[in-house]
């Protein structure tokens, strides 16, 4: 085999394409704006808008585990690790209960219908929405720590994981616009209330899924 694929890289890619997805899931500003504009505007500067928060993360994905990588010693001890996995699966379920009890609707703002701007444009403006708000270092650093997805000393396996986040993102973009794009003329606030809680729900179901995984070590990442 020319190009041989080690199964932990195949591990690292599926822990990196959930990341991707829960870091871009959530109904936060640039979620309203990417909704807002594929309805307004037309599903590819929706997409693009996914596309500038797609990079705004990566940015901050590589600074937590470029950060996390000079403390490895501490995060590989196994007693270390529990914890950390543990605390990483609490922040999560705080996340996702703050996310079901969020209205994003409340960051719903009017536009300019008229003026569409060009796809470029609309990257740049959401990767500025994105990258003003660093807090999303804590929801990496949560993800990093339960899925135990830095790996020291393997930057192959560690490229790929960090281009699986971004694939995970733009797949959760790209499928987020196809069905409000399917669904325009019946697409209301109620369903971004509807969708915010069902991605809310199902961060807390897994979140306690992999709490109580670990705290009775059903299974463990490795």
């Amino acid at each position: 085999m020319l190009f041989p694929i080690h199964i932990d890289i195949l591990a690292l890619i599926l822990k990196g394409v959930l990341i991707g997805i829960m870091a871009s899931a959530p109904m936060g500003p640039v979620g309203i704006l990417c909704i807002q504009r594929t309805l307004r505007k037309g599903r590819w500067y929706g997409f693009v808008t996914g596309v500038g928060a797609s990079i705004s993360d990566i940015i901050y994905a590589l600074v937590t585990g470029f950060g996390m990588s000079f403390v490895m010693d501490l995060i590989t001890n196994p007693t270390n690790k529990f914890w950390l996995q543990i605390i990483g699966s609490v922040v999560l379920l705080m996340f996702g209960v703050y996310c079901w009890r969020s209205n994003p609707t409340a960051n719903m703002r009017q536009s300019n219908k008229n003026g569409t701007g060009t796809l470029v444009h609309n990257t740049v403006t959401a990767f500025l929405v994105t990258f003003s708000n660093p807090l999303i270092i804590f929801l990496f650093m949560a993800s990093f720590a339960q899925f135990a997805f830095v790996v020291p000393h393997r930057p192959l396996e560690m490229t790929f994981g960090y281009l699986s986040i971004v694939g995970g993102a733009l797949l959760w973009w790209y499928g987020l616009t196809w069905l409000i794009d399917k669904l325009r003329e019946k697409f209301d606030i109620a369903i971004i209330i509807i969708i915010n809680k069902l991605i809310g729900s199902a961060v807390i179901v897994f979140s306690l899924v992999v709490l109580i995984g670990t705290v009775f070590n059903l299974y463990t990442f490795q």
